[in-house]
């Protein structure tokens, strides 16, 4: 599919997949934000899981891997405590050109709004259960940073982060898309603002980018975004594209009109969607979204 000409394909719901069960079934209990990749001719999904406020919150980063997509085996498992961490959010998992696995962990410093990012890597995507953490993306007083979606090419790598201004206590829940460039996915420059929420809109609270794909000199993102502080946790959908610049990065992103996706269950959240190419060339998305009990789980479903 040329996305230079096409959306970026969104869940429909009706055909979903339910891989990944929330370890409960009230709201603030989830499995969810995936993200997904192909190698050796399989599909590998790392997810966050997730207990209510006041039970442990984000207890977990799982890492699995499945032969069709749908029936995932759990490879390798890090906790919060791992971490020093209060709660563990949305996970990166990234091969690299010279075969080596990453996986990029979103850690709530206790006690704060702050957010950092800590890399793993191994030889095997087991190996990462293991692997010594090492801070990439520190964040400072004045902001946290988690949830990092990651491409490379013969550019380099790119990064967009979801970044949170710690100024108020009561306002950290606010967010914008960073981008950051770096030549070997460790060491990073902030390039600025990738994309920003838009006053008035269903958008207008904070937007966090949750998919890249990029097709030649074009780029579409799949991103979250809520209007209000009260949709904290139950963002939904939308999309918005761009385009390379002359030094090979990539600028600004324009969101695109439109109703987002959401659950037809309220709070109606539908967010961190990862698109992959299965080996057979059809497109897969995973996603986290709201079910009829409140909590959350991980559903997939084939692109059209």
């Amino acid at each position: 599919m040329s996305i230079g000409t096409h959306a970026l394909p969104l869940p429909r719901w009706e055909d979903a997949t339910v891989v990944v069960e929330p370890p409960g079934d009230e709201p603030g209990a989830w499995a969810g934000a995936p993200s997904s990749i192909v190698a050796d001719g399989e599909v590998y999904l790392a997810y966050r899981l997730r207990l209510p406020l006041g039970a442990g919150r984000g207890i977990a980063n799982v890492v699995a891997r499945s032969a069709d997509g749908l029936h995932f085996t759990v490879v390798a498992e890090v906790s919060k405590d791992a971490f020093g961490a209060e709660s563990l959010e949305r996970p990166a998992l990234v091969r690299t050109p010279q075969g080596r696995w990453r996986l990029y962990v979103s850690a709530a410093t206790p006690g704060t709004k702050h957010w950092r990012v800590d890399l793993l890597e191994a030889d095997t995507p087991e190996g990462l259960a293991t692997a010594t953490p090492r801070t990439v993306l520190a964040g400072d007083d004045t902001i946290g940073v988690k949830d990092p979606v990651l491409h490379h090419d013969e550019h380099g790598w790119h990064l967009w982060a979801s970044v949170h201004p710690l100024e108020s206590w009561d306002d950290a829940d606010r967010m914008t898309t960073e981008y950051a460039t770096s030549p070997d996915g460790v060491h990073w420059t902030w390039r600025g603002t990738a994309l920003a929420g838009r006053p008035g809109r269903w958008d207008a609270r904070g937007v966090r980018v949750s998919s890249v794909v990029v097709d030649g000199d074009t780029i579409v993102a799949a991103y979250d975004g809520r209007a209000t502080a009260g949709e904290n946790w139950e963002e939904r959908t939308g999309t918005a594209r761009g385009v390379r610049l002359p030094d090979g990065s990539f600028g600004r992103l324009a969101a695109e009109d439109g109703e987002p996706v959401g659950s037809p269950h309220a709070p109606n959240g539908l967010r961190y969607l990862s698109l992959v190419t299965m080996p057979d060339g059809r497109q897969r998305v995973y996603y986290e979204a709201t079910r009829e009990d409140g909590a959350h789980d991980l559903r997939t479903e084939l692109a059209y």
